[in-house]
């Protein structure tokens, strides 16, 4: 695999299944302990991947070649760092959900089938992925105006992370450097803070923000990469001084509406079913 992008996680019954594209094989990857997640429905992530490691050492027993046919690539973890990830194609996917008993057996496997068969119509057309996008978000409740500005936002940020990786800012933990940097500078706390006021584990804190904190993570985002491309930033140090900059405009905005309003643009608001929040699990 030899250029691979990162792509929002795919939903399985609201559940984010982490994913990342191979653009040299135009295959996707999946996170195999997201799938097997949902396979024995645990709520708490560690215990999946528990799970999925006793599974993997009695499937290299048996000299299952399941094993062998997943991959190691960097995912985006619960503390907004990159890890290595055990992942799998679609096709291998079928054939792991077999080896785990469960009632969503089926509908995982339906689901994986689906999503290949999408993947073959978005190439030829890609205004469909963008149009099945919307559709996944109405599904789960949100506005129109919040499905734009998410989409907005997403489309700011991957111009951003174009600019690092052509001007030598590594996939992982420099992204991961970069992108706390700017969220600190613009919202008063981490990345990690803010999914901790929020009550989440591991879901994407993008899939929960209000639409303000959208706007101000997009404008921070938008702010850096221009300040970057003015500046001609080239690694590590170079875009730290944008993101802060870029950041910094974020921040003065933001405290200008607060003081305007005398609403908090950061909250703990999120759009968690009933009852799942981190809170709620570890209560």
């Amino acid at each position: 695999m030899t250029k691979t992008r990162f792509a929002p996680s795919a939903l399985f019954e609201s559940q984010p299944i982490r994913r990342v594209y191979d653009e040299s094989t135009d295959t996707w990857f999946f996170s195999v302990v997201d799938i097997v997640r949902v396979l024995t429905q645990q709520a708490d992530a560690t215990v999946a991947r528990k799970y999925w490691n006793k599974l993997k050492q009695r499937l290299h027993e048996e000299g299952s070649q399941l094993v062998t046919n997943c991959h190691q690539l960097k995912l985006p973890a619960s503390d907004g760092k990159s890890y290595l990830t055990d992942v799998a194609n679609a096709e291998t996917l079928l054939r792991l959900v077999q080896s785990v008993p469960s009632p969503k057996a089926e509908p995982i496997k339906l689901w994986l089938a689906k999503v290949g068969y999408e993947r073959l119509r978005e190439i030829a057309d890609p205004a469909l992925g963008l149009e099945r996008t919307r559709e996944n978000w109405r599904k789960l409740g949100r506005s129109e105006k919040w499905i734009t500005q998410r989409m907005t936002g997403q489309e700011t940020r991957n111009k951003l992370t174009d600019y690092w990786v052509a001007h030598e800012v590594k996939q992982g933990e420099e992204f991961a450097i970069l992108t706390n940097l700017i969220h600190e500078e613009w919202s008063g706390v981490s990345v990690k803070e803010h999914k901790n006021l929020k009550g989440l584990e591991s879901q994407n804190l993008r899939d929960h923000m209000s639409e303000a904190e959208l706007i101000f993570t997009a404008l921070a985002e938008l702010s850096t990469r221009q300040i970057a491309e003015t500046e001609v930033a080239v690694g590590l140090p170079a875009n730290k001084k944008a993101a802060q900059s870029g950041g910094k405009i974020a921040q003065r905005a933001r405290v200008e509406l607060e003081s305007k309003t005398g609403r908090k643009v950061v909250t703990g608001e999120n759009y968690l079913p009933p009852g799942k929040s981190k809170k709620a699990l570890m209560s």
